[in-house]
């Protein structure tokens, strides 16, 4: 089991409840890359029996058994991280040939007999697939709190490219009686044998967004199949709002103090030029570690027809984004599929008050455009005075979010916004105009 864990005060319960809830058939082996403050007071005051110190690169590794479970702790300070593939990446060299891999957060609950559970479900699944693998976004739990668990469970779809093409996932509720074969992998739940850690072994260079979409395409390019379980094996708590996060601890102002070498966006700008140069839409000199690359039994454009999506042109098919919301096209029927490409074109517009010339309430409409390079209208949203007074009841608001959602043909792509004001009694006020 690899554990990636940031300053989380869960840890603990999430290891407590691992082996509460296992099934005792099988010996379980726990890596923790633990970047915290170097402490292990908390594992000792919780009853853990240290065997073994020894040292893992330049870490320390203790080595603690716990209620029959072989627990190891890689000590690392957390100014020292550099990101969540990382610290998967030094799990993962802990392996020691077992049966079974599961990577998971360290934020999760589990169901009686988890480990009995996924093993059956990977065996079952063998009779469809050589290399099954179980993955999703499980169901959210609140800390303290049962009654929060929520008993659904999801596959994963596309949800938009980020402002750096890099493709995004979200999830949706899905019903069935057997696993369901999908393309999306899930940092924080994957379950396969054990080949999976020396076939598709994390590439320390991610550093968080791209991490899924990345793992999902080498891992069907070294001839793994997704499924998504139809039955809820895990939780997992999402959000944590309160919680410590690698972006606040690994900012500009620790690098000015030298408390780190890096900056959190720094290490984000070169983990999303990784992605991209995986995904082949930037040319780089560089050569990708044949150990992070893409596999030989399957081609990035196979994985493309089977979620029906270009990488380089950032379009998808209609059914990926419609109410079919579909992630897995197992054919097209002999049909040239990227002829029927669309955009499909997300994006949050943050409008700050500062940003107009004008008092907000002396507004009485926005027109708001998005435009192509050649100027061509694609998409225009008004918001009236109603919807700016509901934003201006709330204190806290500096200024206004504006959703855009729409689609155009793969040839148009939006380059730029134009945000209009109408200003009361004045006519139209001065243009704002920002990059899409």
């Amino acid at each position: 089991m690899s554990i990636a864990s940031y300053r989380d005060a869960e840890l603990i319960p999430t290891l407590n409840d691992i082996i509460k809830h296992s099934s005792g058939l099988y010996s379980l082996n726990i890596a923790v890359c633990w970047q915290d403050d170097g402490d292990i007071a908390l594992f000792l005051k919780e009853g853990m029996l240290l065997n073994e110190q020894q040292q893992q690169g330049d870490h320390d590794l203790y080595i603690f058994n716990y209620h029959g479970a072989h627990i190891q702790i890689l000590n690392v300070h957390y100014f020292l991280s550099q990101g969540v593939c990382w610290a998967r990446s030094l799990c993962e060299k802990l392996y020691n040939e077992e049966d079974y891999f599961l990577q998971i957060d360290s934020h999760c609950r589990f169901i009686k007999n988890w480990d009995k559970e996924m093993v059956s479900m990977l065996t079952q699944l063998k009779k469809q697939s050589s290399k099954p693998v179980l993955s999703s976004y499980p169901p959210g739990y609140e800390p303290g709190d049962d009654s929060t668990k929520k008993n659904v469970v999801n596959r994963l779809v596309f949800r938009r490219f980020s402002r750096d093409n890099i493709l995004q996932l979200t999830s949706i509720y899905f019903k069935d009686s057997a696993p369901l074969r999908g393309s999306y992998l899930a940092g924080g739940f994957i379950f396969a044998e054990g080949s999976f850690v020396t076939d598709v072994p994390n590439d320390p260079q991610i550093f968080f967004e791209g991490e899924e979409i990345a793992m999902a395409v080498r891992s069907f390019t070294h001839g793994y199949d997704i499924w998504y379980p139809h039955k809820v094996l895990l939780w997992h708590f999402y959000g944590r709002k309160n919680h410590t996060k690698v972006w606040s601890d690994h900012n500009s102002e620790a690098k000015k103090s030298g408390s780190i070498d890096k900056a959190w966006w720094e290490r984000d700008r070169n983990s999303k030029q990784q992605v991209r140069r995986l995904l082949g839409y930037e040319e780089d000199s560089r050569d990708i570690d044949p150990r992070y690359a893409l596999g030989d039994k399957r081609s990035l454009e196979e994985f493309e027809s089977m979620i029906g999506i270009d990488f380089k042109r950032c379009c998808v098919l209609p059914e990926v984004v419609n109410k079919q919301r579909c992630s897995y096209f197992p054919h097209h029927n002999g049909e040239d599929w990227r002829k029927r490409l669309i955009s499909a074109n997300k994006k949050t517009l943050t409008i700050a008050k500062s940003e107009l010339d004008y008092p907000m309430q002396n507004i009485s409409w926005l027109h708001i455009g998005v435009y192509s390079k050649n100027n061509e209208l694609l998409e225009k949203k008004v918001l009236c005075t109603d919807e700016i007074k509901d934003i201006l009841e709330d204190e806290d608001q500096s200024g206004l979010d504006v959703e855009l959602d729409f689609i155009t043909s793969s040839l148009l792509k939006p380059s730029v916004i134009r945000v209009s004001p109408y200003i009361h009694n004045e006519g139209w006020g001065k243009i704002l105009e920002q990059d899409w």
